[in-house]
């Protein structure tokens, strides 16, 4: 089973579901030295490391090996799947699943940093008919 942090529209948990197919408990984590942009004409971002910078997320538990290959297939060949490390809001230091933007496609990055709130207001129900329909 695979610890899962997510950082942009998989925060939903139910988009998560729709994509992994099982309802997964999680929790709110900062992951730090990753910052979290936009991508250009995309609802959803991308994270790329960054000293000294830190990214709130969800991080989901219990992620069996199906769910993970249906995330690797969702995610795509842009991001590549890596282990980092997360602090939970207790405070526990835990290692994850994340998938981070690949270095070819920085350029896809603008400078403005992705906010969840603005997703769920105006990007989230283009994002589910987008992807998930």
């Amino acid at each position: 089973m695979a610890i899962v942090f997510t950082y942009g529209s998989l925060m939903c948990a139910d988009i998560m579901a729709a994509i992994t197919g099982v309802d997964l408990h999680s929790d709110v984590v900062v992951i730090s030295n990753f910052a979290r942009y936009a991508l250009r004409g995309q609802t959803f971002p991308a994270m790329v490391a960054e000293e000294s910078a830190r990214v709130e997320g969800r991080l989901y538990y219990d992620v069996d090996e199906s769910a993970l290959a249906r995330l690797d297939v969702f995610e795509g060949d842009c991001y590549r799947r890596c282990t980092v490390s997360v602090k939970t809001s207790n405070g526990t230091d835990l290692r994850a699943q994340a998938y981070v933007l690949r270095d070819f496609y920085r350029s896809l990055l603008a400078d403005w940093d992705w906010d969840f709130d603005h997703f769920l207001a105006h990007g989230k129900k283009d994002f589910t008919n987008r992807y998930l329909s």
